[in-house]
């Protein structure tokens, strides 16, 4: 539990620096941000202006540990697999990840499959803006790559404001409100 709290802590400070102007409220001792690894690998086509660096700049926001992860787009019928493989369901979802390391780890590895045509009904069925739709979903993910978790009540509640927290600093509407 000490952990999870530490994690919030450095997540929300993470996400006051974004919004800090450079060298305006942050001392000379402020730590840079975790290192990152990431793979990007497009095996369905993408939206335009979802490239390598927006995606690299919301992957970072979300960041609270070092981490080696691989985002990966693709097609419904590679997602659907993966969800009835990994999690015995019969459909595509929106974002899955799978994490590679044991908790309390120094650096989270892990791939984060989204699937771009779930992704893109969904939006569209919610009205919400294409991309800030990616954002929220790879933010989720990245905090699942972490240990984030969403099955109990209150562990949801933690990780909601956490990703409503991180998508502000990224300029991206609440994704929980209709």
């Amino acid at each position: 539990m000490k952990n999870m709290k530490q994690k919030r802590n450095r997540t929300l400070e993470s996400a006051q620096r974004l919004l800090s102007p450079p060298g305006k409220g942050q001392s000379e001792g402020t730590a840079p941000p975790p290192a990152l690894n990431l793979s990007v690998q497009f095996a369905a086509t993408v939206p335009a202006g979802l490239n390598r660096s927006r995606l690299r700049r919301w992957v970072q926001a979300a960041l609270q540990q070092p981490a080696q992860l691989t985002l990966r787009f693709v097609v419904a019928a590679e997602g659907k697999k993966l969800n009835a493989a990994f999690r015995g369901k019969d459909y595509a979802t929106n974002v899955l990840t799978f994490p590679y390391h044991a908790a309390g780890d120094a650096t989270a590895v892990a791939d984060i499959v989204i699937c771009v045509p779930v992704v893109a009904r969904e939006a569209k069925e919610q009205k919400k803006k294409l991309l800030h739709h990616y954002a929220h979903l790879i933010v989720h993910g990245v905090l699942h790559a972490q240990g984030f978790d969403h099955i109990k009540k209150k562990d949801a509640a933690e990780m909601e404001a956490l990703e409503i927290s991180i998508l502000q600093q990224l300029r991206v509407p609440d994704p929980y409100v209709a």
